[in-house]
């Protein structure tokens, strides 16, 4: 059922995109001709963007956060706290990767499970006692195992290009002053502006809090100890709250890809569209299970 939600948001996804284009071609470009063939080369390009990210989303990530690989003896708790986890459920052993931030946070990323990687913030290995790293690790094992490492990146890249065209559209408008298409189509470019990235926000918010859940489940089992990582969410939030990520180093696109929302949630419009669930409920189901 979780597959089948997902696929069907995804689609979800490149279908606002595809009638998002359309739109931009019917009003900036002439009328519907025009449209139709922006919404054509929208999903051509939805379909190349998703064919890269298959293929080179991990390193497409990993460089854009500075991301240093390591190996056994040059951060050995870290490398043999994933090594044992791998090993104890059966998972190929990831490439395992540290972030050059003090921003605790870690994430993971990768087509599948034998091309995976792992990552961990400088401040993360400072912040957690071992076990509640461990719990967090395992947790991001669990988006291997359960292939969401490749889902989020497309949702992440999907809601990249609506944003993109909201705002092309937004600048199409003001250089040319009005448009072709009368005030109805000004009214429905207007509207598409405003609702579109809030609908796409909406839909990664889904397919981020669904896989999150699942996710806490998996890897506690993985560790073995749901409370380290209850407490491990909860230290790791008031940490990311005191020293978010910085925005010149990632992109708050790539924050559903995170084990906590990596550039922070301010207010209650940002809680409301967080890509993850409230850190206090994923605690608590993680601390009502039974082992």
């Amino acid at each position: 059922m979780n597959t089948l939600k997902t696929t069907m948001l995804l689609a979800a996804l490149t279908g606002l995109i595809v009638g998002l284009a359309h739109i931009f071609g019917m009003t900036y470009g002439g009328g519907p001709e025009a449209g139709n063939s922006w919404a054509l080369n929208a999903l051509i390009v939805c379909g190349l963007m998703n064919f890269i990210m298959f293929w080179f989303s991990d390193k497409i990530v990993l460089k854009m956060y500075k991301a240093r690989q390591i190996g056994p003896t040059d951060a050995p708790k870290l490398y043999n706290m994933v090594e044992r986890l791998a090993q104890r459920n059966g998972m190929p052993m990831p490439n395992v990767y540290i972030v050059p931030t003090q921003s605790p946070n870690a994430f993971a990323t990768g087509r599948s499970p034998s091309h995976a990687s792992v990552a961990a913030t400088e401040g993360i290995m400072k912040l957690l006692s071992d076990d509640e790293l461990e719990g967090v690790m395992a947790h991001e094992l669990a988006h291997v195992k359960n292939r969401d490492t490749l889902i989020s990146t497309i949702a992440a890249t999907l809601g990249g290009v609506v944003s993109y065209l909201a705002r092309a559209m937004m600048f199409s408008g003001r250089r040319r002053g009005g448009n072709r298409g009368g005030g109805a189509m000004l009214a429905l470019s207007l509207a598409a502006m405003i609702l579109a990235p809030l609908v796409a926000a909406m839909i990664q918010m889904a397919v981020s809090r669904s896989r999150e859940y699942v996710a806490d489940a998996t890897g506690a089992r993985m560790c073995g100890n749901p409370d380290a990582l209850a407490r491990a969410l909860e230290r790791l939030q008031a940490g990311v709250t005191y020293s978010p990520m910085p925005e010149s180093m990632g992109s708050p696109a790539t924050s559903n890809m995170f084990i906590v929302n990596a550039f922070g949630a301010a207010g209650m419009m940002g809680k409301l569209f967080s890509t993850h669930p409230p850190i206090d409920e994923r605690a608590r189901r993680l601390r009502e299970m039974r082992m």
